[in-house]
């Protein structure tokens, strides 16, 4: 589409400080179409860039791979660059923001030479809900604008709408076609930056080409420069997931849940009840959006349009749902293609195919010293191919919230499930969110990670300041949800995991359920409300009365070496720590000793 389409001023201006900046070929509107989408895919088939799979297996479908140096975020590039450093936080990374858009705009200069500049409008939402938000993307990449179009909603429709108050998004890849270069099937730069200026509400990416250091939608907007706009105007923008949960009775609540990574949260998104007549229905699968209603719930929207997940060890077996979600109009980045056109990853299939091209474009058999994709490979699928999709999940009302879950990864101390006392103690419990590091992670197995709000890597702000928001809003909410914290990975003596997990957390969720309407009692403790054991239904389950009992023991030795835990942690964050969560884990430690 041409730039004549655009007649917001603000825009255009910015546009054309871009263009002077990057000094690309030409510039292109992108307006949303199919026909649009055919064309971009197209191009990156004939530029090398996309591998069209095989129809009959996967149909309208691509596979790629990124260079061996942009794989993944890169946590330590990227900048929160507040006019004052306490603002970051001491979690985030900070520089001056006049210094960085010097250090920005010399990387910039002349960036998309011999490439076109797309301009992406995008919503962050529903178009036209009052829960919604509005970017412009600025790319020079064509896999950012394929992927934009399944994770976003794009095009005219957004532009039609667009008033002053976007967000903009500068990405570019930064390798320009200076000289008679020879283009790159994964174009990217050694340097790399990802950086968020939140007074002004803008994203500057330079140097990678992948996922959420690319899709500015994702994380960049959704989660750190949203945070901000979260704060100043009483909403939130979490890392969550949301589901609608219906009884045999056909009662629905909705709920939103924040997991750490390996911690379960696309299963729990896409959940198979093994309960007869319960049904889980998908809203999101990673980030909510929620404001308050006029009848004072909160509502939650997803902002986004697409999923773009973590493909190793995602199979029919473990996530359906996401597997028949990606069975067409998808792309694959960094897993193994077959030998017949199709993809492959590690745990896909119990049968692993005896030959595969891997992620390196290497000959892949099993005797291969390296596994065949990425651990960090993905897949992008459309959110409305999904078998369990919810009727509501692009209602721009949003859905009504009615509790909310925290969790992490423990093999021992915290209970299977336990209910906040109020928000208070309920934001005390958000903050305190920890997992066991895996092999999978750097340092040594069994460590205790804190991720507060699984928000650690993208909050935007200050995470004291952020605890605070989150005191603040209980007040501001009439009708709260309820608070929980889940713990699916409790182990017995054995080191074998108690609980089953995936189908059967349902029945974890039909207690909270139960509280929610007040059909059962709570078992109150220090530590806050556990279910008595009669009311957790474990019907058909092998699970041992000695093993039922473990999964809710209350260990207060090991709970007080916890609270010590806590405390240090909190030291992080100097004055900025809220008092009321000073009181909380002092009234924690009383009530234990």
């Amino acid at each position: 589409m041409d730039i004549s389409y655009i007649k917001n001023q603000k825009l255009l201006n910015w546009i054309n400080e871009i263009k002077e900046l990057c000094n690309p070929n030409s510039i292109y509107v992108c307006d949303g179409s199919q026909e649009e989408y055919n064309n971009i895919t197209q191009q990156l088939v004939d530029s090398g860039t996309f591998i069209k799979l095989n129809e009959n297996k996967k149909l309208n479908s691509f596979y790629c791979v990124s260079s061996p140096d942009d794989v993944a975020r890169v946590e330590d590039r990227t900048f929160i660059c507040s006019k004052n450093q306490i603002d970051a936080g001491p979690i985030n990374n900070w520089m001056e923001p006049t210094e960085m858009k010097i250090l920005l705009k010399g990387l910039f200069k002349n960036s998309m030479i011999g490439r076109t500049m797309y301009v992406i409008p995008f919503s962050m939402g529903p178009i036209g809900s009052k829960i919604s938000h509005i970017g412009v993307q600025l790319t020079d990449s064509p896999y950012v604008v394929a992927n934009m179009k399944i994770m976003t909603r794009i095009g005219k429709n957004v532009l039609d709408i667009l008033d002053n108050d976007f967000v903009p998004c500068l990405h570019s890849v930064g390798f320009p076609l200076t000289n008679g270069t020879k283009d790159v099937s994964w174009p990217c730069n050694k340097t790399k930056y990802i950086v968020h200026f939140p007074e002004e509400k803008s994203i500057w990416s330079f140097g990678s080409g992948y996922g959420g250091n690319a899709l500015l939608g994702k994380k960049c907007f959704a989660l750190r420069i949203a945070s901000v706009m979260a704060k100043e105007n009483s909403w939130l923008a979490e890392h969550m997931l949301i589901v609608g949960i219906t009884s045999p009775e056909g009662k629905k609540k909705y709920i939103a849940a924040a997991f750490p990574s390996a911690c379960g949260k696309t299963n729990l998104a896409m959940l198979q009840p093994t309960l007869p007549g319960w049904k889980v229905e998908t809203v999101g699968d990673d980030i909510a959006w929620m404001k308050i209603g006029n009848d004072g719930r909160l509502y939650a929207i997803n902002p986004e349009a697409g999923f773009f997940g973590v493909a190793p060890g995602t199979s029919y077996k473990t996530n359906y749902n996401a597997m028949k979600s990606l069975e067409k109009n998808s792309i694959f980045t960094n897993v193994a293609l077959t030998d017949d056109g199709n993809i492959w990853w590690e745990k896909m299939t119990d049968h692993i195919p005896e030959h595969l091209t891997d992620w390196k474009k290497r000959s892949w058999t099993n005797d291969s010293q390296e596994p065949s994709s990425h651990p960090n490979s993905r897949f992008t699928a459309p959110a409305n191919q999904c078998p369990t999709i919810d009727v509501n999940w692009e209602n721009p009302n949003g859905v009504p919230i009615d509790a909310i879950l925290f969790g992490g990864r423990r093999a021992t101390v915290v209970p299977l499930v336990t209910e906040a006392l109020n928000w208070q103690h309920g934001v005390f419990l958000g903050s305190s969110v920890s997992s066991e590091t895996t092999a999978a992670a750097v340092g040594a197995v069994g460590q205790l990670r804190r991720d507060p709000f699984a928000m650690l890597p993208f909050c935007g702000y200050n995470m004291g300041d952020y605890f605070k928001h989150w005191i603040e809003m209980g007040k501001k909410i009439k009708h709260p949800p309820k608070i929980y914290y889940v713990n699916w990975f409790r182990k017995d003596k054995d080191g074998n995991f108690i609980w089953n997990g995936y189908g059967d957390n349902i029945r974890v969720l039909k207690w909270i359920f139960e509280r929610i309407d007040e059909k059962v009692e709570a078992n109150e403790t220090p530590i806050g409300k556990i279910p008595h054991l009669k009311d957790l239904d474990i019907s058909d389950l092998n699970l041992s009365k000695e093993n039922l009992e473990k999964l809710f023991e209350i260990d207060k030795n090991a709970y007080l070496k916890d609270v010590e835990s806590i405390k240090e942690y909190y030291k992080k964050f100097g004055e900025k720590l809220p008092n009321e969560l000073l009181q909380e884990v002092d009234e924690l430690e009383k009530k234990l000793k």
